[in-house]
């Protein structure tokens, strides 16, 4: 992100712990959450027998449940964390993540639901990747995809491990280091057991919680203010430019976000995959309406939070703070009872959680099932194969899923992590890489392999490069454009020139 974004004048790596918000009421409150993500993983590892199991919850899934795991998932521990802090530092700039938020996600299921569910029926896809390189017929587009997400979803799980280490310390005081493995065993255990099918389920129960403490604590922020235009007032009389149009971001910046945020959300693997595990097409009737309404209700949370500290700082209830993602808990600490924070912070990992599981089952089904194909190898079992087949997949991709958590939780060691930023990058890489391919390419019939590789390769390396030469000082674009927007806007262009009809024909 460039300087005037925010994020440049932020370590992207940190070590600091959040403050403490423990208390018997708030820990009691997180263990009986674990226990009751431990029992639906037992419920789910007893249905579990196949990879489209694992991979796409046996295509089983109902309107209700399909809208409030994919809302779940949407939030991870940028949202809860992340996000009420990038809103504390930026103001009305972090509006334009969130209006986009609730109606983009919903328009992803117009334009990618039956595409992907017809493709799944039709052709056994069972991963993103597989559904771009059956639309090309390309196993070197599915190839791209899949290494996209890896490394864009290698950094996300990583971030959300760190944020469910920083709550785990904050409530049970484990140490920084402890939490992230003692949250990334937690989630391990039920996905492993469980595949998606356990994280489905245990989304719906995550998204009730979240649901919940997003409202409850909505409540105490304005309460602590004395309504949401006396917040406004105290933050505009010390701060004009807070809550004004664009926010401090400007404008520019703010309609990055807008652009990134909310075109880059019809093409976020963990979102598009759960449309493979659809019972039947009908389901895609209501979704969008549950969608909507759930995650309206969740992202309250990430925007009165965030303006609610701050007007705390500003009158001087609370000191000033060292980094953003403090934003959350100090406003726990003044303002919440012990019950409820323990119902809040249930919902940050309930967010965070969701958000790795899918996550994890994506990224194992990219080793296991899209990489092989890439280089001209069947996959070990594919999920439209014989039984023993299956099994083996099935195998494999608990094997793979092991394997990325602990990669992701040895990354999330590194000198810490900076959540919002780290948040922003994932989701513009995963923009940046798959929109073109995915969401226009599925919906294009002049769209080409050409086309779709060349955009994913255009992406991925935009955006790597970019963010890259960003952070380390040497070159930043002006006017708080982000990368990941350009990058975004590069593949698409390279998208239609590389792969329209006018392009084939002209080739030699």
């Amino acid at each position: 992100m460039s300087e005037s974004a925010g994020f440049a004048v932020l370590p992207l790596l940190q070590s600091a712990a959040l403050p403490r918000v423990g208390g018997a009421t708030t820990a009691v409150s997180m263990v009986a959450y674990i226990l009751v993500i431990g029992a639906i993983a037992v419920w789910a590892a007893r249905r579990t027998h196949s990879s489209a199991d694992f991979f796409v919850a046996g295509r089983s899934l109902g309107t209700v449940v399909l809208g409030i795991s994919a809302m779940a998932a949407t939030l991870s521990g940028f949202a809860f964390i992340g996000g009420p802090g990038l809103f504390y530092s930026l103001g009305a700039t972090a509006l334009f993540i969130v209006l986009p938020a609730s109606l983009t996600n919903t328009m992803g299921a117009w334009v990618l639901a039956r595409p992907l569910h017809d493709l799944a029926r039709e052709r056994g896809v069972i991963t993103i990747p597989g559904a771009i390189g059956a639309r090309y017929d390309s196993r070197a587009a599915q190839g791209w995809a899949a290494t996209a997400i890896l490394i864009a979803l290698l950094g996300y799980i990583a971030t959300n491990f760190l944020a469910l280490g920083y709550v785990l310390d904050a409530v049970f005081g484990t140490g920084l280091s402890l939490g992230i493995w003692i949250g990334a065993a937690v989630v391990l255990a039920y996905t492993v057991a469980g595949g998606i099918l356990a994280g489905v389920y245990a989304d719906v129960f995550q998204g009730a919680v979240m649901a919940v403490a997003s409202v409850a604590a909505c409540w105490y922020a304005m309460r602590s203010g004395g309504g949401l235009a006396e917040i406004s007032r105290t933050i505009m009389g010390a701060d004009a430019t807070y809550l004004g149009p664009w926010g401090k971001g400007g404008a520019m910046t703010a309609l990055s976000f807008f652009f990134v945020f909310g075109v880059g959300s019809l093409a976020q693997p963990h979102i598009a995959h759960k449309y493979l595990m659809a019972r039947d097409a009908k389901q895609f009737r209501w979704y969008p309406l549950v969608m909507t309404v759930a995650m309206t209700l969740s992202l309250l949370l990430y925007l009165v939070v965030g303006v609610a500290v701050k007007a705390l700082v500003v009158r001087g209830v609370v000191p000033p703070l060292a980094r953003s993602d403090d934003a959350m808990p100090m406003f726990l600490i003044a303002t919440v009872p012990t019950a409820l924070a323990g119902i809040v912070f249930a919902g940050v990992a309930a967010a965070i959680m969701s958000t790795v599981n899918s996550f994890l089952s994506v990224g194992a089904a990219a080793i296991t099932h899209d990489l092989p194909r890439a280089f001209d190898r069947s996959p070990a079992g594919d999920a439209v194969r014989g039984r023993a087949e299956s099994t083996n997949l099935l195998a494999r991709g608990r094997m793979a899923t092991v394997l990325i958590a602990l990669g992701a939780a040895l990354v999330a060691h590194a000198p810490g992590a900076q959540v919002a930023f780290l948040g922003v990058f994932g989701y513009g890489l995963f923009a940046s890489t798959l929109v073109p391919a995915l969401a226009i390419g599925l919906n294009w019939k002049g769209a080409t392999a050409r086309g779709a590789i060349a955009s994913i390769v255009t992406g991925l390396a935009l955006t790597l490069v970019g963010e890259s030469l960003s952070y380390f000082g040497a070159y930043r674009l002006p006017a708080g454009v982000p990368w990941s927007g350009v990058a975004l806007v590069a593949a698409l262009l390279v998208f239609v020139a590389a792969g329209s009809s006018w392009t084939r024909s002209s080739r030699p």
